[in-house]
């Protein structure tokens, strides 16, 4: 690796390199907060479902009553 990496032209490794690293880098991390975000959403949406679910298992239960 290091033959390779000393082969390259040095603009290649002080201009190419750097710009892929944080392409790379910001990729991975915009799709890591993607990630994050998705599975929060999916949890908000599950709680507001469960709370509707909820509330109508008590209004019927109270309408079954009277």
């Amino acid at each position: 690796m290091a033959e390779l990496w000393k082969s390259l032209p040095s603009w290649v490794r002080n201009i190419v390199v750097p710009v892929l690293v944080l392409i790379l880098a910001w990729n991975l991390l915009v799709f890591v907060f993607g990630v994050v975000g998705a599975l929060l959403a999916f949890a908000v949406k599950a709680l507001v479902v469960v709370g509707i679910a909820a509330a109508v298992v008590i209004l019927v239960k109270k309408a079954a009553r009277n």
